[in-house]
């Protein structure tokens, strides 16, 4: 009887979310032409992935600071991006954070790190997102702009807001280690092994000087990479399953989504 009555809360709670936060079509369409590799889904992905987005926009709290404006537009750009990679999987995924921050243009943070010998070093990091375990999470509207068209003078793929949801799906077991959320031992060894090995492959480019699809910054560390890998997933697919085959397949597995195929 409990649950039955969750269950109807659940919908009713839904169902006001879709009408209340119900995206018009002339902004729908927008969004659409603003990003080609959204644009290029099925009617039927389209479909979900405006379901998940009203349900998003709904759940989270968007925060401009020094004084950029998070118009409908702003909100509906991170709101598509963010929802792709869970197009399968849910919101359920994102339920560890409410805020998400807005600045109109990249930011300078403030580091320190502490040497094996005890020295502390300060330093300046210049960021166009920041994913943080229980939020919030950070974006920069200019920097979301560079990487809308891929085809359009770079070298790599670039998406700052996949890029950044995809450390949250990393932080979902506890770590941020290039491996999400898997349902066991034997399951979080093959996608190691599978990661590890492409990441090899892919340092050894970098290193060599080669262009690649996935940005060279995912030489800098496994969960990097992870982050990389998943914005060339759903940016340029075809490209990435051309490319490293074998990636392509374990992303394609966990995300539940062939969209080079699609």
């Amino acid at each position: 009887m409990l649950g039955r009555l969750l269950e109807a809360w659940q919908r009713h709670r839904e169902a006001r979310a879709l009408r209340d936060r119900a995206i018009p079509e002339t902004l729908w369409q927008l969004t659409l032409a603003r990003y080609p590799f959204i644009a290029r889904r099925s009617a039927a992905d389209l479909a979900e992935l405006r379901r998940l987005c009203s349900l998003f926009l709904a759940e989270k709290e968007f925060h401009g600071v020094g004084g950029f404006e998070v118009t409908d537009e702003v909100a509906l750009a991170v709101a598509a991006q963010a929802c792709l990679p869970v197009l399968r999987l849910g919101l359920a995924a994102y339920a560890g954070f409410v805020g998400i921050v807005m600045h109109a243009d990249e930011v300078l943070a403030q580091r320190e790190v502490m040497d094996e010998d005890g020295v502390v070093h300060r330093y300046e990091e210049q960021l166009a997102g920041e994913a943080m375990e229980g939020g919030p999470l950070m974006l920069a509207w200019g920097p979301m702009q560079a990487g809308v068209d891929p085809t359009q003078g770079l070298d790599s793929i670039y998406n700052v807001v996949i890029h950044e949801f995809a450390h949250v799906l990393d932080m979902a077991d506890g770590a941020a280690d290039g491996v999400p959320l898997l349902p066991g031992l034997a399951a979080r060894e093959r996608w190691l092994a599978v990661l590890e090995d492409e990441w090899a492959w892919f340092c050894e480019q970098v290193d060599a000087g080669y262009t690649t699809l996935i940005d060279p910054y995912g030489a800098e560390a496994l969960e990097e990479f992870f982050a990389v890998a998943v914005e060339a997933f759903f940016v340029a697919p075809a490209e990435l399953r051309l490319e490293q085959p074998p990636l392509y397949t374990l992303l394609a597995e966990f995300f539940r989504q062939d969209p080079a195929q699609d």
